[in-house]
């Protein structure tokens, strides 16, 4: 079993930065990818970044360039440093994790808001 506990979000305004952070418990060791996801009011959720072993990471188009997801294995922490945000990165976001028997593990999420 894995826990996964999200922080960070936060009310920004447009242009500005955010840094959400995850921190995983249990059986970490078995970790092989983790993910940001982000459920807009009204919209499916989706996925903004992932990060895989041996593989590497991946984004959602609309946050190329902006957005950068890191893991810290030795902290068991996961990072989404967000930078130029707009109104349409406003959504809540969830922390992923998956296993190497495929289990998927979430955390809770934590809110995102851009506004003026």
């Amino acid at each position: 079993q894995v826990q996964l506990v999200a922080s960070g979000g936060g009310l920004v305004q447009p242009g500005g930065s955010l840094r959400l952070s995850c921190a995983a418990s249990g059986s970490t060791f078995s970790i092989y990818a983790m993910a940001w996801y982000r459920q807009a009011p009204g919209k499916e959720a989706e996925l903004v970044a992932r990060v895989t072993e041996h593989v590497g990471t991946n984004y959602a188009d609309s946050v190329k360039g902006r957005f950068t997801i890191s893991r810290d294995k030795a902290k068991n922490t996961l990072s989404l440093q967000m930078n130029n945000l707009t109104p349409e990165d406003t959504a809540v976001y969830y922390c992923n994790a998956r296993d190497l028997a495929e289990v998927e593990y979430w955390g809770q999420g934590t809110q995102v808001a851009v506004s003026s």
